[in-house]
Order: structure tokens, then sequence, then C-alpha cells
């Protein structure tokens, strides 16, 4: 018996015999297109090349060019980065911290590494992929696997499964070492891409080719106002002695009562942190314009609000105005490579007309405001004309907010730059972290159904180009920023999985995002839910993505 693969990107046909694995389509696929295959997609589902075919349907290779593949290279390359500093000294530990830049911050456990330690480490790593060894997959027990990850002085992961409703556990083992990662390894170190370690504060950053840069290390820009807000939050886990979703579990674990405080102490901090960035603004003195700027779901808007309550209890008066009104006519907006309009360019606004009423604004002159109507593409005006005095700051909130050319008629001294973005501090266990985008797009899965009559498939379908923006429009300014806010909540996947996956779970395989929706799934496996949800502070920034906010949207 034979089972047909079609290959829908290629249009070609693979015929493989019953029992066999998808190595052999693999191979001449990377035959004739020279790139190494991580994983296949069958009919929508991601299956590794050394799992046996059982059925036709519609095949797609994964490689270094696609998402997944990045992803797939990269777990690879930390299980031998893992391998390497054991290799060096059992009794060390590789720390996995947090994105940073086009790398991944890492510490070691013993030391402060220095370029001669990290030089013998990426040695050590070159000669695993030299070697050929090959990522064995297992599968056992879970109380098996948690007494086997504690006998080797892996209690984090052994915690992390102690609350899985699954009962089995896969795993790696390569040279001997073991080890549990969240998602697919490739099938052997030699199919490892390059990759480098460069040497930054207590750590080092760990860099390796991306959808931007598939076939060579991209260059690293160390990010200090980024690194130090990461740092700043890492901190404050270590306090409350919750660094992974193990610990974290472990904490709600102990009933309704340590919930609850979880949430007090997790708003509390969000609260300190806003007082803090009213009163150096107030500081300041002659700060009359502030502005707040992040990625897509980062909780913007309720931020901007919650620093006008506490601009508010300073003593000021400050005034919001809304970029939407300020886009050009449709018939002006600029067009993406595709032809379509490209509402998130900078030239989008009508930045002339934006600069020209904060400027008459702040001299103390009246103005009438536009208001942008989106059903007719074309603008019109508020009848009611504005004049604000000198204890009125303008809050403006949008995705170009950084960018000094969004209003470059006012002078630096004169405004305030807000960076506001979800850094999620907190890691799956060592060495599996929870990337900020993850957080994201599960907050804005559950905002786009409550408010938008979005389903899940729609904002998945939509989010590789939310990316796409937030990377040429956000992310080259976040280091223009005054102060750097976090607002993740150490909580908040406890709470949206539980409105995430009823939404996730309607996504079946007949559709190509099914795979993402699976992973956001097994992801969101992880946590144990917390259902106090009425005592979650109706100003909370979660408010803005679950609903019943004190806030107006």
């Amino acid at each position: 018996m034979k089972f047909k693969l079609k290959d829908i990107k290629n249009n070609k046909i693979y015929q493989v015999e019953k029992g066999d694995n998808f190595i052999g389509p693999a191979r001449e696929y990377q035959k004739k297109t020279g790139r190494t295959v991580y994983a296949v997609k069958l009919n929508n589902n991601i299956r590794e090349v050394f799992k046996e075919v059982h059925t036709d349907g519609e095949i797609e290779f994964i490689d270094i060019k696609s998402p997944d593949g990045v992803k797939i290279n990269r777990r690879g390359i930390f299980f031998i980065l893992y391998a390497a500093i054991k290799d060096i000294d059992k009794d060390d530990d590789l720390l996995v911290n947090n994105s940073l830049g086009n790398g991944v911050y890492c510490e070691l456990k013993s030391k402060i590494p220095t370029e001669d330690d990290l030089k013998i480490i990426k040695e050590n790593m070159k000669k695993y992929i030299e070697r050929d060894l090959e990522f064995e997959k297992f599968n056992i027990d879970k109380f098996e696997a948690m007494k086997m990850f504690d006998a080797h002085n892996q209690n984090d992961k052994s915690l992390l499964f102690k609350y899985r409703k699954k009962t089995t556990v896969n795993f790696y083992k390569m040279n001997g070492y073991i080890n549990y990662f969240y998602g697919y390894m490739p099938l052997k170190t030699s199919d490892l891409t390059d990759f480098d370690l460069i040497k930054v504060e207590k750590g080092f950053v760990l860099v390796t080719p991306n959808e931007k840069s598939p076939y060579k290390v991209p260059n690293y820009n160390h990010l200090n106002k980024l690194s130090a807000t990461f740092n700043e939050y890492n901190e404050w886990l270590k306090i409350l002695e919750i660094r992974t979703v193990g610990e974290l579990n472990d904490y709600i674990s102990k009933g309704r009562h340590s919930a609850i405080e979880l949430i007090r102490i997790s708003e509390a901090l969000h609260e300190k942190k806003y007082a803090q960035i009213a009163d150096d603004i107030i500081k300041r003195k002659n700060v009359r314009l502030i502005t707040l700027a992040g990625p897509s779901s980062s909780g913007k808007t309720t931020s901007s609000k919650r620093i006008s309550l506490q601009l508010r209890v300073n003593g000021l008066r400050p005034v919001e105005i809304s970029l939407d009104d300020f886009f050009v006519e449709r018939n002006k907006t600029p067009l993406d490579e595709y032809g379509n309009y490209d509402f998130e360019s900078l030239y989008a606004l009508d930045l002339d007309l934006f600069n020209n009423i904060l400027s008459d604004l702040i001299s103390g002159r009246q103005v009438q405001l536009p208001k942008f109507n989106f059903v007719t593409g074309k603008r019109e005006w508020r009848k009611n004309k504005i004049q604000i005095e000198e204890d009125q700051p303008i809050i403006v909130e949008g995705i170009h907010g950084l960018n000094e050319k969004l209003t470059q008629s006012i002078e630096r001294d004169k405004k305030y730059k807000v960076y506001v973005s979800a850094l999620t501090q907190l890691n799956i266990d060592k060495v599996n972290r929870i990337p900020t985008t993850d957080s994201r797009i599960i907050r804005r899965i559950v905002r786009d159904f409550n408010f938008r009559g979005h389903d899940a498939l729609a904002t998945i379908k939509m989010w590789p180009n939310v990316r796409k923006g937030e990377e040429h429009n956000i992310f080259p300014y976040q280091e223009e920023a005054d102060v750097m806010f976090n607002s993740n909540l150490i909580y908040e996947l406890s709470i949206l999985k539980i409105f995430a996956e009823p939404l996730l779970l309607k996504i079946d395989n007949s559709v190509p995002e099914y795979s993402e929706a699976k992973r956001l799934l097994k992801f969101l496996d992880y946590f144990l839910p917390i259902t106090e949800l009425e005592e979650i502070p109706r100003k909370s920034v979660i408010r803005e993505f679950i609903g019943r906010s004190t806030f107006e949207y």
C-alpha cells in the first residue's frame, strides 16, 4: 500500500510506502532546494520527519525560511548550548531569560561568563554540530518523567509536569543529555545553522538566523533600555519566587486566597509604575506632550488613561487627542507592496495638520480638531474649538508615538515618550521561555472576539501582517522612549486561558492556521486557571481584553 503526499507549494506528488516516514521526501526536497527540512506539515498538522506516514494528504516542508523552521532550529541550538555548558561543568546550568533584539539573553547559574568562557562554549557547540548526533525523542509516563528530571537536577521541569493533565511526557536525548522542549526538535545536530554568542551584561545573547536573515546570523545591536526593563521585572519575579510556570501553578494551587493575593500584588506593581511615570513627568516641569506607543495588544489605551489619572492626582489636567482623527483622506492613503491601503504607514497620517494643531495648542491658541469618518474615508471637523492651559499636557497614543517625525514641530525637551509592551519574563522552565508575541496574540484573540467581532481564525490570519507592521513602525524606535512600561501581569495567562481555549478549539485542520491554534492550545495547557475574575480591578490592563473595564475604549 502506498500513500500520496502532494507538495502544495511545488505541485509535486511523493509516493510513500506504508510504514515509511517522511525522511525520503524530505531528502528529495533538500537535494532540490539546498534547504534542510526540520519538519513537515501534513494536512495542516506539523509532523517530525521521522514519524510514520499513515494517510494521503497535502504536505508542506518546513525549512529555515518558515517561522516554524526558525523556532525548531533555535531549539536545537539551545540543546547543544545546554550540553556544551554541562560538558565544561556538570553542576552549572543554562538560564534562558528573554528575547533581546535579534537574540535571546541567557545567563549561567554558576558565574558571569567572560569572553574566553563564551569562546570555549561556542567551540564545544560547533563540535556537536560536526558530530552529526541524533536528537532522540522518547515518550514516558508523566510521573516517571518527573522522577527522571529530579534525578538530573531539573526540578523546574518536574514541577511543570506536576500540574499538567496529560499523562505522558515527550523528552529528547542527545549525547547522554536529556531535556524537555516546548515544541519540535531537528532530526540531527548537523541540521543546525550557524549561531553566535555575544557577551552582554551578566550573561550573553544567543543569536541565530531568523525569518529576515535565514541564511546568516543577523547583526546584534544591544537595546539598553529594553534590557533594563526586563532586568527590573526579573528582579521582581525573584522576590515573589515565581520565575517559571511550574512555580506560578504551585502558587495558584494553594487556593483562592493565594490567587487573589497574586492578583493584588501584580496590580499594585502596575499602580506603582504608573505613579512613578507621572512623577517623572512632573519633575521635568516643561513636558507639554506625552506620547505612548507599543506593539499590538500591549495595553497602550489603558496605560494612557491610567497615566492620565496619576497626572490628575498631581494637579495636572491632561487632554487626550486621538491620532485616528488625523488620517489623510482615503484616496491619499499610501499603498503597500500589494497595492492595498497601508493604514499603518506614518504617511497615512496628515503630519502637517497634526503638528500645526499641536503647536497651536501648546502656544495657547484655540484650535478646531478634526474627526475622521471611517465610513466615508473623509475628514470632518468637530463643532467646538478647544484651548489648553499650561497645566494641561497633551496625551497622544498610537503606533508612531516614539517616531520623532510624528511630532517634529515640538521641541524634544517638551515631549515625554512612553513605550508600552507586554514583556513576558516568566518562563515555562529554565530553558523554555515564553515569547512576548505569544502573550500578545492571546490577548488579541480574546479582545478581537469580545469587542471587534473577529473569531480566533481571523486574528491568527492577520497576525503576520500585524507583526510586520510592528517590525517596521515600532521596534526600531523603542530605545527613543523616556520610559518603558511592562504591561504584562504575572497572572494574566491563567485568566486569558479561560477565554482563549474555547475560541482556539473552533479552528479545525481544514485551514493552515490550525497548526498555530494547536500550538497555542498546548501552550495554554501549561497554566492552571484562575477563576476569581471578580477580583481583577476594573481599571486593570487585562480588562481591556476580557471586558468590564471602568474605561471606555
